[in-house]
């Protein structure tokens, strides 16, 4: 008889590309893993790992296995979900951010999480939008925190917030502050590049105004866009809120540009062919929490008016 243990063994190692691996996952020794494995491949007569290779690769055999393995657990995940209480229900969840997410009321986010889910386990990954709409889709994620940019049928998105954008430089940088598009792409811009969702959304942005920039430095990282605009290096696409602090102490300045950037609208996004009731509810609570207006935010701070 085929037990969850042994088709949790064969997923683990072909997620995690190996027995040591899948072994620290699941909290035993590889030996177990590896007779878990085993007893498997004895069920059905046939190997489901290719032995002759140094690393994990499954057999034609072993990649139905993988597949059945995974609709399975999925099944069973989502049963369990379906019937136990919230207070005892025991789980990884795999929550993908961007930067500011991280940077700004991802502590509300936990903090709300275990609380309505003490025994969840949370498992971050901070990255750029299209690389967290990749692991995604390749299922390395349950859900992701991003700008709303994937018009993609096989995604479920519940909008959480918004990010009012500015263009803001070294205060001095540019003579006035008041100008057109067609006067801001003279001056050199710090952006994002189609890797970053909010790249994504302000190159569509450009070409939607008839304009191109003419000299762009990029970079998807927040942190690293803000210390070049600091130091004068062009002007920056940046979170009005978030950064009002370095605006009135006088590190930045906010340029009147006409037309106005549209603000950057985002969702909690998850697979809609996971069957599940644990990912919606804690994409609610991010629709609850969320939050860009203040830097590393506890639990115990309200959201800023304008920002979720």
């Amino acid at each position: 008889m085929i037990t969850f243990k042994q088709l949790e063994a064969v997923y683990w190692v072909v997620q995690l590309g190996g027995f040591a691996a899948a072994a620290t996952r699941l909290h035993t020794t590889q030996s177990a893993v590896s007779k878990r494995v085993q007893e498997l491949e004895a069920l059905f007569d046939t190997p489901l790992f290719d032995r002759t290779l140094r690393a994990a690769r499954l057999t034609e055999k072993g990649e139905e296995m993988f597949l059945l393995a995974k609709r399975l657990l999925d099944q069973r995940d989502a049963a369990i979900e379906q019937f136990q209480r919230p207070d005892v229900m025991e789980r990884h969840v795999r929550i993908g951010i961007t930067e500011l997410t991280a940077m700004t009321w991802l502590p509300r986010l936990v903090s709300a999480i275990q609380a309505s889910y003490p025994r969840v386990i949370i498992e971050p990954h901070v990255d750029t939008s299209a690389i967290l709409r990749d692991k995604l889709l390749a299922d390395e994620v349950d859900l992701m925190i991003v700008p709303d940019v994937f018009n993609d049928q096989r995604f479920i998105s519940r909008r959480v917030g918004e990010v009012v954008n500015s263009w803001m430089c070294k205060p001095g940088l540019v003579p006035r502050r008041r100008l057109k598009v067609q006067d801001l792409i003279k001056h050199r811009l710090l952006t994002q590049d189609e890797r970053s969702g909010t790249g994504q959304l302000y190159n569509r942005w450009f070409r939607s105004v008839g304009v191109q920039p003419e000299q762009t430095v990029q970079s998807n990282s927040l942190v690293a866009l803000i210390g070049l605009a600091i130091s004068g290096m062009g002007v920056s696409y940046l979170p009005r809120t978030f950064l009002a602090p370095m605006v009135e102490s006088g590190a930045l300045e906010i340029l009147t540009v006409t037309p106005a950037l549209p603000a950057a609208a985002y969702a909690a996004v998850f697979r809609g062919d996971r069957p599940s009731t644990l990912i919606p509810a804690i994409a609610a609570l991010a629709q609850e929490h969320c939050d860009f207006g203040k830097i590393f935010q506890s639990d115990a701070q309200a959201p800023q008016t304008g920002e979720a």
